[in-house]
C-alpha cells in the first residue's frame, strides 16, 4: 500500500524543465548585455569622473592626489565656466520652448490625411537619423561667407551686390547683461552664432519629439473629440481643453529626453563654433578643459557639475508626467 502511494506521488510530481524554459532566467539573460554595456559603458567612466573630480590629476601628471573641493572651487571662480553655464540654461530654455512649439505643430501636422504623407514623415526624420557630426557640418558650410548658398541665392535675387560676402555669424551682442567677474566685468549673453547654434539644435532635436507627441495623439480616444465637435468647439478650444491636457505627460517626457540631451550634448557647438568662447556650454567646456587642456580634474569636475541639476529636472518632469497620468 505503502508503496502504490508512493509511486503515486512520484507520477504527480511535475518533471523538471530546463533553464532555457525558464522564464526567470531567459529575462535574466536576455537583461544581461544591456546590464554590461550600461556598467562598462557608463558605469565606469561616470566612477571615474567622480574620483578625477576629487583629485588633481592631468595628462602630464596622473598621479590621482586627493585635494577635496578644491577643483570645484576652481571651476566655480572661473568666468568662462559662469559664462559656459549661463549659455547651457538660456541654450536649453530657448530650444525647449521653440521644440515643444514646432513639434505640436507638426505632429498635429502630420495626424492629418493628405498625399505624400509618408514621404513628408520620412523627411522630418532626417535630421535626427543623420550623424549630427555630419549635420552641423552642412549647416557649416551653408553660412561661409564665400560658399554659402543663401549669398548665392541672395545674389541671383539681387539682394546682395555681386562681390558681396554675408558674415552671417557676426559677434553682434544681440541680447545679455554685463556680469562682474574676478577680472573685470565680461558679457553674457547671445549673439548671431549663439542664435545659430540654437537653430541646429532644434533642427536637431525636433523629430524625437514630433514622433513622442505623434504617439500620444494616437492615444487620445477619437469619440472624446468628436463630443467636443458635437458641442460646438472649434479647432483651438478643442485643442487647448481636450488634447493638450492629454498631451501633458507624454510632452513632459518629450521634454525630458531633450532637455538632457541639450545639456549634455557638445557637438552642435563644436562643429559649428570650432571652440569659441562667446557659445561654450558645460559640455564643450568640460571637452576643452579636460581632453584639450589636459586637465581632467577639472574637467571632470566640470561634467559631474551637470550631474545634480539633470537629477533634478528629471526627477520634476517625471513627477508632473505621473501627476497628470493620475489627474
Amino acid at each position: 500500500m505503502q508503496a502504490a502511494t508512493a509511486d503515486q506521488n512520484s507520477s504527480t510530481k511535475p518533471p523538471s524543465r530546463p533553464l532555457t524554459d525558464n522564464a526567470r532566467f531567459l529575462g535574466a539573460a536576455m537583461l544581461l548585455p544591456a546590464v554590461l554595456y550600461i556598467i562598462l559603458l557608463v558605469g565606469v567612466p561616470f566612477i571615474l569622473a567622480i574620483a578625477f573630480s576629487f583629485t588633481s590629476v592631468t595628462t602630464g601628471n596622473p598621479d590621482l592626489k586627493f585635494v577635496g573641493l578644491d577643483t570645484f572651487k576652481a571651476i566655480l571662480s572661473d568666468s568662462q565656466f559662469l559664462k559656459a553655464l549661463i549659455n547651457t540654461v538660456i541654450f536649453t530654455v530657448i530650444s525647449q520652448i521653440l521644440i515643444v512649439l514646432c513639434a505640436n505643430i507638426l505632429a498635429l501636422a502630420l495626424s492629418q490625411k493628405f498625399p505624400g504623407k509618408r514621404i513628408i514623415r520620412f523627411l522630418i526624420l532626417l535630421p535626427w537619423a543623420t550623424p549630427v557630426a555630419l549635420g552641423a557640418l552642412g549647416w557649416w558650410w551653408m553660412v561661409q561667407p564665400q560658399y554659402s548658398p543663401l549669398t548665392t541665392i541672395g545674389k541671383g535675387l539681387g539682394l546682395f551686390l555681386p562681390n558681396a560676402y554675408i558674415v552671417y555669424l557676426a559677434p553682434n551682442r544681440l541680447f545679455g547683461v554685463q556680469v562682474p567677474g574676478p577680472s573685470g566685468s565680461y558679457f553674457l549673453g547671445l549673439n548671431l552664432t549663439g542664435l545659430f547654434v540654437i537653430l541646429v539644435h532644434v533642427w536637431r532635436m525636433l523629430p524625437m519629439s514630433t514622433v513622442i507627441i505623434m504617439a500620444g495623439l494616437t492615444s487620445i480616444d477619437h469619440e472624446i473629440r468628436d463630443a467636443a465637435k458635437v458641442d460646438g468647439a472649434n479647432f483651438f478650444q478643442e485643442y487647448w481643453h481636450i488634447t493638450l491636457p492629454l498631451l501633458r505627460s507624454i510632452t513632459a517626457v518629450a521634454m525630458l529626453f531633450s532637455i538632457v540631451f541639450t545639456f549634455t550634448d557638445m557637438a552642435v557647438v563644436r562643429v559649428l563654433t570650432l571652440g569659441n568662447n562667446d557659445t561654450h556650454v558645460l559640455a564643450s567646456w568640460a571637452y576643452f578643459k579636460g581632453i584639450e587642456g589636459g586637465n581632467l580634474a577639472e574637467g571632470a569636475a566640470i561634467a559631474v557639475f551637470l550631474l545634480p541639476l539633470l537629477i533634478a529636472v528629471a526627477v520634476f518632469m517625471l513627477r508632473l508626467a505621473r501627476r497628470v497620468e493620475v489627474h
